[in-house]
């Protein structure tokens, strides 16, 4: 077994070279860039070389152009692209991830006679819906008060250093939240500002639930423009025992919601699990803590999550980090479930599947926790290219290709003014305060599929995004100038 899958891999791997072994045919000075790029760079004040970029048939070692295709540079959220690729290779679009449930001990006239253990293996979409979905689940085998405790187990992830402000100090983004083998709800909570002209205030319709949360439910109106209603409202997020809006909302906004990352994420679970199971009616006379599952004992039940190509998709689609960090994750768990998975044991994983599959990563490949939100990460326009040529050829092609946003119309690319053709191009797109970057597949006029990557690392790199859109339509038309 071992030796057929060593085989497919250096099949795999040959297949990938082959396509790329060839020298490009386009120009590789500055001014092979088209027209309109150079055009977009310059209206940028960015220079040519901050760009580096690659553009190749599909299924063809032909390309159009390729300038500093070789050179390291920082993907941003294009990593996600070799997260997602692997899981699809290694795991398959339909594998699932499981959370067992354990009643430990007898069920007598709606009473759990014990406490009820939550194992978590790292599902990424244990979102406040599933999460009442399990707790419904406990209840529909009959269980209304649990005599005993709440127990969690967290273990197949490890616990690492770190604080959710590590990235750019900012821990009350969403975004920023790490990691964890049990993530219920992002540990993020949704604030909701609906206005009441009547009354002249905004009502704060706050999910989930938490035990011990005292939320202010209303905020005076204010006339005049919506503005920046976040700033308006100065918010204080400092505790999660109590949230306090000091401003006004203005009534023109309408209804807008603020989806915040919770002060105190270490102990999210426990009140999330708690305020949920007393809305819903239960009754718990102990408490919510971590502990291990019953001693060799069956699981009464399992929640499964929806299948991987739904999770990759989200991930590509809405470019969400901490679901790519949980599949990264993932990848060195699968690979050994006996020790708890480590980012350093991810990292190893996914380079041998980039090695097997893509062959040498001109030693330049750094994908550090999987998503991309990172400093240090780094790849080249090549080595991308030629993980989108693997991808396009594999089975589970569609399923990718899918899961990139398409111009103009979904994900991260819905919002794209002045474009011609929407539709006609999957891109995963990639932004840091000096990186703007995008990769994928723009079918062209003529029905030729090529393979696009483009990364600007620059500080202005944020002002790029029209000479990316310029690049992604001179591919459009085939290369052909306008």
């Amino acid at each position: 077994m071992l030796l057929a899958l060593a085989a497919a891999a250096a099949a795999a791997a040959a297949a990938a070279a082959a396509v790329t072994a060839a020298p490009p045919a386009a120009a590789q000075g500055d001014d092979a860039l088209p027209a309109a790029v150079l055009r977009e760079l310059q209206r940028a004040r960015l220079p040519a070389e901050a760009m580096a970029v690659v553009v190749q048939e599909a299924g063809s070692a032909r390309r159009l152009l390729a300038l500093r295709a070789h050179e390291p540079r920082n993907p941003a959220s294009l990593a996600k692209l070799f997260t997602t690729a692997a899981a699809l290779d290694q795991l398959g679009p339909a594998w699932t991830w499981t959370t067992p449930a354990w009643l430990a001990g007898p069920v007598r006239d709606g009473v759990l006679e014990g406490s009820l253990h939550l194992e978590g293996r790292g599902d990424p979409k244990l979102v406040l819906e599933r999460v009442w979905l399990l707790l419904r689940r406990l209840q529909q085998q009959g269980v209304r008060e649990i005599r005993g405790d709440i127990v969690l187990e967290r273990s197949a992830f490890a616990d690492e250093a770190g604080s959710p402000a590590d990235f750019d100090g900012a821990a009350n983004r969403p975004y920023n939240v790490r990691p964890d083998a049990l993530l219920l709800n992002y540990k993020s909570v949704l604030y909701t500002f609906v206005p009441d002209a009547g009354a002249g205030v905004a009502r704060v319709l706050v999910e989930p639930p938490l035990a011990g949360a005292e939320v202010q439910r209303q905020v005076p109106l204010a006339a005049g423009p919506c503005g920046d209603w976040r700033r308006e409202l100065k918010a204080q997020f400092d505790g999660p025992a109590q949230v306090h809006f000091g401003g006004r909302y203005a009534g023109a906004c309408g209804e807008r919601a603020w989806p915040v990352a919770d002060a105190d994420p270490a102990s999210y679970n426990a009140r999330l699990l708690e305020g949920l199971w007393r809305e819903m009616g239960g009754r718990l006379h102990g408490t919510v803590r971590e502990g291990a599952p019953p001693a060799g004992a069956a699981p009464s039940f399992e929640l499964r999550s929806p299948p991987l190509l739904e999770v990759v998709r989200e991930i590509n689609k809405f470019s969400n980090n901490v679901m790519a960090q949980q599949l990264f994750l993932t990848l060195a768990l699968q690979q050994d479930a006996s020790r708890p998975a480590t980012t350093a044991a991810a990292q190893r994983a996914l380079r041998d599947w980039v090695a097997a599959r893509l062959g040498e990563s001109d030693g330049v490949l750094i994908v550090d926790n999987g998503s991309g939100l990172s400093r240090e990460g780094r790849a080249s326009a090549d080595l991308l290219a030629r993980l989108l040529q693997f991808a396009q050829g594999a089975p589970w092609a569609a399923e990718f290709a899918s899961s990139l946003p398409i111009l103009g119309q979904d994900g991260t690319l819905r919002r794209v003014s002045g474009v011609t053709d929407e539709g006609r191009a999957h891109l995963k797109t990639g932004s840091l305060a000096e990186v703007s970057a995008i990769a994928g597949y723009v079918l062209s006029r003529s029905g030729r599929r090529y393979v696009l990557v483009a990364l600007v690392n620059h500080a202005r790199a944020p002002a790029a995004r029209p000479a990316l859109q310029a690049l992604a339509q001179w591919v459009m038309s085939d290369g052909a100038a306008p």
